[in-house]
């Protein structure tokens, strides 16, 4: 891998929407439009909605029905040629969120320019009026404090920059996951074909403070996805380990029975259905992982 140059690295973003928040959509637009250096070429998914009236010079592209959240991205990315192949970094951001920075796009360049070996960038969400980050926003088990950027082992969905050429070698999000570990699964994959992952702080995304339990297929998709997850990557012996630690962590939380309940439908459907193509990681993959802070049995 060599490095290339910042004036030539070509960046795009792909964005989401069920249609609901046009206001929150052009406020993200009107800061990526204002984005320095050279215009960032963005895509706008419908996915399975209508698409408001967009700006010019956005494309825009209408699903005639929901694919989910992997499913919408991948589409954005085909958007852009094969595996994203017409530009070079593909922002990948929430339709209700906005870059505070106009510099955004431009020290995303030079964090790709500068390291050939970085395929994935994981950006700061914080709250628009606290500033706050919340914990699970922060993609390592020390999560203390958000300011603190290093290499990690994934990335927020909603809120990254990703190299195409990833893409390309390891193929694209895992559409059947449909929401929740979509991110993890092509980071697993992408590690393990030798890219490297950065939480960087001081690329941030401003985003309102929600919990993700207000999606009503989150306990079930959560469970479901990581089985999947696990039977799709990891070595067999670390798949009964890793699952009895979430399901562990789980009871820990003390959910509600009504939680408790679509957990396990989930968990229970994750091992009765296809997982997808199975892939799993190498031994020193998983050392990596482990030297990373985030063994791939938590």
């Amino acid at each position: 891998m060599t490095a290339v140059g910042t004036e030539q690295l070509k960046v795009g973003a792909v964005v989401i929407t069920m249609g609901n928040r046009p206001a929150e959509l052009r406020a993200l637009l009107d800061s990526v439009a204002g984005q320095e250096g050279e215009p960032v070429d963005v895509v706008v998914v419908g996915n399975g909605a209508p698409l408001p009236d967009l700006p010019s010079g956005v494309r825009g592209v209408e699903l005639p029905e929901n694919l989910g959240i992997p499913g919408g991205r991948n589409v954005g990315i085909e958007a852009f040629g094969a595996g994203g192949s017409e530009v070079d970094v593909l922002l990948f951001l929430d339709d209700d969120g906005r870059l505070p920075d106009s510099g955004t796009a431009q020290t995303v360049r030079e964090a790709f320019a500068a390291d050939p070996e970085l395929g994935i960038v994981s950006f700061r969400i914080a709250d628009p009026e606290s500033g706050a980050t919340q914990r699970r926003h922060v993609p390592r088990l020390r999560a203390s404090d958000p300011l603190r950027s290093s290499r990690v082992t994934t990335f927020l969905g909603g809120a990254n920059a990703v190299r195409t050429r990833v893409f390309q070698e390891v193929g694209g999000l895992p559409d059947s996951f449909f929401y929740a570990h979509e991110e993890t699964d092509l980071a697993w994959r992408a590690l393990d074909a030798g890219w490297q992952i950065d939480y960087r702080s001081d690329l941030v995304l401003h985003h309102p403070t929600t919990a993700p339990s207000r999606h009503a297929v989150y306990h079930r998709m959560v469970a479901r996805n990581r089985v999947w997850l696990a039977r799709r990557n990891l070595p067999l012996p670390l798949i009964p380990v890793y699952l009895s630690v979430w399901l562990l962590l789980t009871l820990l939380r003390r959910p509600s029975w009504q939680a408790w309940k679509a957990w396990l439908g989930g968990f229970t459907e994750g091992w009765r259905t296809p997982c997808g193509p199975r892939r799993p990681m190498r031994w020193r993959t998983v050392w990596r992982l482990t030297r990373l802070g985030r063994p791939p049995v938590i």
